[in-house]
């Protein structure tokens, strides 16, 4: 992927880049394989808000991906790569030996009127899907199974990639894209390569209206509040001491453990993220 850059007509493209699209095949979907976004703008069923800065955006919708590609033995041949407004990745549409169609997460390197295989008699090559257990070392895997046919839930997102560091009897270990070291069933499902659209997270939106299109409403920092509004606000002109980082009710947003210490997971894990 490239980024298309744009001369200063104004000043929303000035400083705006985006993606340049050349690998998209096509702009229409199968709408069977797609299903509408509900917007909820962060509101729970009582309608409070739960989640702030949401609302608005254009409508979407989603591309329905195959992440248990549980279709063994079967050639299917990549026909387009679409975009997908929900993901930062883009889609794959394949077309099975027997007329069926789905999609999957493009991988990096993958064309059109290529071949994929799902299975354990597949081959250890981009685009295709096999068990942990019979991938070689050092190959870089994503869209990664937590549990044997539950489906990929691990390095999803644009360039995102875990790479297999051991392996012992059915256990695989597996180097995460934070740098942490986890365990996994050799015979959890994985695709081999890299996820596409490597260089989304250079996008540069280049003015507020796209966050808009986006579903994301503005966001007032708490030390421009005053003190009433929010714990961190108020001072004589600008500041920022005075308290710790910390939500509007409160909460510090800094440096506090998130992870469970009874988790069940937690005996899987080798090395800590970075």
């Amino acid at each position: 992927m490239a980024l298309k850059k744009y001369n200063a007509r104004s000043c929303g493209i000035r400083f705006r880049e985006s993606a340049s699209f050349e690998e998209i095949t096509t702009d229409r979907p199968v709408k069977s394989l797609t299903k509408a976004v509900r917007k909820t703008a962060g509101r729970n069923n009582l309608g409070r808000i739960t989640t702030r800065h949401h609302g608005g955006g254009a409508k979407q919708r989603m591309r329905i991906v195959d992440f248990k590609r549980n279709k063994f033995d079967v050639a299917a041949t990549v026909k387009e790569i679409e975009y997908d407004p929900t993901r930062s990745a883009y889609v794959a549409r394949l077309e099975y030996a027997d007329g069926t169609l789905a999609y999957i997460l493009a991988p990096e390197g993958v064309k059109v009127g290529m071949t994929l295989m799902n299975g354990p008699k597949a081959e250890a090559t981009v685009g295709n899907c096999l068990p942990l257990a019979q991938i070689p070392l050092g190959l870089m895997v994503h869209a990664i199974e937590l549990v044997p046919g539950e489906g990929a839930k691990v390095a999803r997102s644009a360039g995102n990639a875990c790479q297999i560091m051991a392996r012992d009897r059915n256990v695989v270990t597996l180097k995460m894209p934070s740098g942490e070291v986890r365990m996994f069933n050799g015979r959890c499902l994985a695709t081999v390569g890299t996820v596409g659209n490597k260089d989304w997270g250079s996008i540069k939106l280049g003015k507020a209206g796209r966050k808009r299109h986006m579903g994301v409403r503005p966001t007032v920092r708490g030390v421009a509040m005053n003190p009433v509004d929010h714990p961190m606000g108020g001072g004589e002109g600008r500041t920022s001491g005075g308290s710790d980082p910390r939500s509007p009710w409160g909460q510090l947003a800094k440096g506090g453990k998130t992870r469970a210490r009874n988790k069940a997971s937690n005996k899987v894990i080798v090395k800590r993220r970075k």
